[in-house]
């Protein structure tokens, strides 16, 4: 089993050698603009791009909690827009997160890791605006990517 790795750093600047994919939580509503989000808008605007597009023909794609995007953005690098967020704001069933759509993400993103060869690199996703715990975070990812042999670092931001 690979070890989770957890860095000081910037998750849109993976730090490994070879394919990577950055993985992050996007709502279930169409709103991008707060969060990781706008880092990852700094460094690439494709994912956003495809984000919207992706939520805009909804009624003809597979738009939903529980389902990706993977967007390259460099040759060896792509961003996995995950949609694991139910709404915006918490209300009255809680925080905006949705584990299981979270765990059904990464399962996901794994495939796709293991698919191109590619180390996976995250903020610690879900526990910002989406309202989560990494006490509920941390152990999806070991499940889903840590115990599948993939190579997994969370960045803290500074």
């Amino acid at each position: 089993m690979e070890a989770l790795r957890i860095i000081k750093g910037d998750a849109t600047s993976p730090q490994a050698t070879g394919p990577k994919i950055v993985a992050h939580v996007c709502n279930d509503r169409g709103g991008w603009g707060k969060g990781f989000v706008l880092a990852i808008s700094r460094r690439w605007p494709e994912p956003e791009r495809e984000y919207r597009s992706w939520h805009r023909e909804r009624a003809e794609n597979d738009f939903a909690l529980g389902t990706v995007r993977l967007v390259q953005v460099r040759p060896d690098i792509w961003v996995a827009n995950m949609i694991g967020q139910h709404g915006m704001r918490a209300g009255s069933s809680g925080p905006p997160i949705r584990y299981d759509a979270v765990e059904q993400c990464l399962r996901t993103v794994a495939d796709h890791a293991l698919d191109l060869g590619a180390s996976l690199h995250m903020p610690r996703i879900g526990c910002g605006l989406a309202g989560g715990t990494w006490g509920r975070i941390e152990p999806i990812i070991v499940e889903t990517l840590c115990r599948r042999d993939i190579a997994t670092t969370v960045y803290d931001f500074d």
